[in-house]
């Protein structure tokens, strides 16, 4: 009897521990984080910070080409998430090219017929693609992978994805809009199922940085941001150059990012990237963290402090306004959708979030 009476006791613990950690996996943000990615700085510490968020599920990483060529991403993404030991977290191959398919042959005539923006930054417009992901990784870490991608494309996992959890998935969209624009127009039916639409994209209320008038994440595909962010989801928050150009990392945040992560991998990464050597080269350099603003606001919303909240647009009229972002405070076009475009946040509180070994695993070890 004693013997039995124990065995119920450990079933009984085990039953709620189940059942507690189904109820805390229940209660996490589900995120789809649809991204160019790159080592570190900027998308790469977004992926990061929301794999180790402890109120996040990152349900998986789907790559598209924008900072970078789709092959890049995914070595970038599956080197990262094993440094963090986030080796449960899919990664999904996406779109290669933007909609209109001929812009990378077309990209030097549009520079000097549409005009160019501060930024001189071209991504995947400005070097050939450098073939498979497996290719990439062994050139660039000097050893074979440990992970690999999901063997089903980026679109489909997002349409699948979503279906599975109806009402709960949020996209963090901080790369050209190809995938999410495609799994829209092949399941339309997913758009009232997603949760919210997080973009880092658009130059609301400001000239745009690779052209006067046009942000880069929506001039590399403007046919696909104008699809998306006409698509009638439930809610669309916008983080765009207005914000973007306000939080400035200066040398102080570098040295304190560095000091948090110790010897975690990410460090070497980050000293390597072209964020850490420009810092060596010269103390006084700054940059702006587009996509880690994105993450950051899913974390913890509050740190948005203030926003508009407008119809918006996209121009994909191959012109010299080609890619340019649009808001609309009445008198909006047909078929636009209102969005909540973020305009400041507390830029204090979002360093202490990223100097936060909450968010970097391979710190804690």
């Amino acid at each position: 009897m004693k013997t039995h009476g124990l065995l119920i006791c450990a079933l009984t613990i085990a039953f709620s521990l189940a059942a507690e950690n189904a109820l805390t996996a229940a209660s996490k943000e589900k995120v789809i984080l649809d991204t160019d990615m790159v080592d570190s700085f900027d998308d790469g510490v977004a992926m990061v910070i929301l794999a180790n968020a402890p109120d996040i599920e990152l349900l998986g990483v789907t790559t598209v080409s924008g900072n970078s060529w789709v092959s890049e991403g995914v070595a970038s993404a599956l080197r990262q998430l094993d440094i963090e030991k986030q080796t449960s977290v899919p990664v999904a191959s996406g779109l290669n090219l933007p909609l209109r398919s001929n812009r990378h042959e077309l990209f030097s005539l549009e520079r000097q017929v549409f005009g160019q923006g501060d930024d001189t930054w071209v991504g995947s417009f400005g070097y050939p693609d450098p073939g498979s992901w497996r290719k990439v990784y062994l050139e660039r870490y000097g050893e074979e992978p440990r992970l690999a991608p999901i063997d089903q494309h980026a679109v489909n996992f997002i349409i699948d994805t979503v279906r599975a959890h109806p009402g709960e998935v949020t996209i963090a969209a901080i790369g050209p809009c190809g995938n999410l624009a495609l799994a829209v127009r092949m399941a339309p039916d997913i758009v009232p199922l997603i949760k919210r639409v997080v973009y880092m994209g658009g130059s609301f209320f400001q000239t745009g940085n690779i052209t006067p008038a046009a942000e880069f994440n929506f001039y590399f595909d403007p046919e696909a941001a104008k699809i998306t962010v006409r698509s009638p989801f439930k809610e669309q928050t916008l983080v765009g150059l207005k914000v973007s150009e306000k939080v400035i990392f200066t040398r102080d945040h570098y040295d304190g990012i560095l000091k948090t992560l110790g010897k975690s991998g990410q460090a070497d990464l980050l000293r390597a990237s072209f964020l850490g050597k420009s810092f060596e080269a010269d103390p006084n350099f700054t940059f702006f963290v587009w996509d880690v603003i994105s993450a950051a606001i899913i974390i913890d919303p509050t740190l948005i402090v203030k926003e508009e909240h407008s119809y918006i647009d996209v121009n994909d009229q191959y012109g010299l306004s080609y890619g340019q972002s649009l808001a609309f405070r009445e008198k909006n076009p047909p078929m636009t959708q209102k969005a909540n475009i973020v305009l400041d946040i507390d830029e204090n509180r979002f360093w202490e979030l990223l100097t936060d070994r909450k968010y970097w695993a391979s710190a804690r070890d």
